[in-house]
Protein backbone atom coordinates (compact mmCIF):
# COMPACT_ATOMS: atom_id res chain seq x y z
CA UNK A 1 0.00 0.00 0.00
CA UNK A 2 1.33 3.66 -0.72
CA UNK A 3 0.70 7.17 0.27
CA UNK A 4 -1.23 8.97 -1.54
CA UNK A 5 1.34 11.16 -2.88
CA UNK A 6 3.72 8.03 -4.14
CA UNK A 7 3.27 6.01 -7.05
CA UNK A 8 4.94 3.16 -8.41
CA UNK A 9 6.13 3.67 -12.65
CA UNK A 10 8.09 1.33 -14.05
CA UNK A 11 8.97 0.03 -10.77
CA UNK A 12 10.48 3.08 -9.29
CA UNK A 13 8.70 4.47 -6.54
CA UNK A 14 8.08 8.52 -6.65
CA UNK A 15 6.71 10.73 -3.93
CA UNK A 16 5.36 14.35 -5.46
CA UNK A 17 5.01 18.05 -4.28
CA UNK A 18 3.54 20.82 -5.58
CA UNK A 19 6.36 23.40 -5.47
CA UNK A 20 4.14 26.38 -5.55
CA UNK A 21 0.44 27.68 -4.67
CA UNK A 22 0.40 27.92 -9.00
CA UNK A 23 1.11 24.14 -9.00
CA UNK A 24 3.11 24.80 -12.50
CA UNK A 25 5.36 22.27 -11.34
CA UNK A 26 6.04 18.99 -9.49
CA UNK A 27 9.22 17.83 -7.43
CA UNK A 28 9.54 14.40 -7.79
CA UNK A 29 11.56 12.63 -5.48
CA UNK A 30 12.93 8.77 -5.85
CA UNK A 31 13.55 6.47 -2.78
CA UNK A 32 16.88 7.28 -3.46
CA UNK A 33 16.28 10.93 -2.91
CA UNK A 34 17.00 11.99 -5.94
CA UNK A 35 14.90 14.71 -6.96
CA UNK A 36 13.24 16.21 -10.81
CA UNK A 37 11.02 18.72 -11.24
CA UNK A 38 8.39 18.16 -13.83
CA UNK A 39 6.47 20.97 -15.46
CA UNK A 40 2.83 20.67 -15.20
CA UNK A 41 2.02 20.11 -19.01
CA UNK A 42 0.51 17.16 -20.37
CA UNK A 43 2.54 17.25 -23.09
CA UNK A 44 5.44 16.26 -21.08
CA UNK A 45 5.99 12.55 -20.51
CA UNK A 46 6.91 12.39 -16.55
CA UNK A 47 3.58 14.51 -15.76
CA UNK A 48 1.60 12.40 -18.21
CA UNK A 49 3.41 9.01 -16.09
CA UNK A 50 2.30 11.12 -12.90
CA UNK A 51 -1.48 11.86 -14.47
CA UNK A 52 -2.23 8.21 -15.32
CA UNK A 53 -0.41 7.07 -12.50
CA UNK A 54 -3.33 8.04 -9.90
CA UNK A 55 -1.06 9.58 -7.72
CA UNK A 56 -1.45 13.33 -6.15
CA UNK A 57 0.99 15.63 -5.13
CA UNK A 58 1.36 16.72 -1.66
CA UNK A 59 -0.13 20.77 -1.27
CA UNK A 60 2.66 23.28 -1.61
CA UNK A 61 3.58 24.74 1.74
CA UNK A 62 5.42 27.84 2.11
CA UNK A 63 8.82 28.17 3.90
CA UNK A 64 8.44 30.23 6.74
CA UNK A 65 9.48 33.96 6.24
CA UNK A 66 12.45 34.57 7.49
CA UNK A 67 13.67 35.94 10.71
CA UNK A 68 13.78 39.76 11.12
CA UNK A 69 17.19 41.32 11.36
CA UNK A 70 18.71 42.71 14.11
CA UNK A 71 19.70 46.84 13.52
CA UNK A 72 23.62 45.09 13.70
CA UNK A 73 22.67 42.82 10.87
CA UNK A 74 20.89 45.74 8.77
CA UNK A 75 24.15 48.15 9.37
CA UNK A 76 26.49 45.33 8.30
CA UNK A 77 24.54 43.87 5.26
CA UNK A 78 24.39 47.67 4.31
CA UNK A 79 28.04 48.29 4.99
CA UNK A 80 28.60 45.20 2.64
CA UNK A 81 26.40 46.21 -0.23
CA UNK A 82 28.65 49.08 -0.82
CA UNK A 83 31.78 47.18 -0.45
CA UNK A 84 32.87 48.65 3.34
CA UNK A 85 33.25 47.03 6.29
CA UNK A 86 32.71 48.47 10.03
CA UNK A 87 36.59 48.84 10.54
CA UNK A 88 36.71 50.97 7.28
CA UNK A 89 33.82 53.06 8.18
CA UNK A 90 35.03 54.18 11.10
CA UNK A 91 38.72 55.43 10.00
CA UNK A 92 36.90 57.10 7.57
CA UNK A 93 34.57 59.23 10.20
CA UNK A 94 37.34 59.50 12.53
CA UNK A 95 39.46 60.96 9.49
CA UNK A 96 36.68 63.08 8.45
CA UNK A 97 35.91 64.31 11.86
Amino acid sequence: MTDTNTADIAQATYTYEWTSVEQTFLRRTDAEGKVAFVPADPVNRDYAEFLSSGATAADYIAPPPPPELTAEEKVTRLLSDYGLSRDELRKTLDIAS
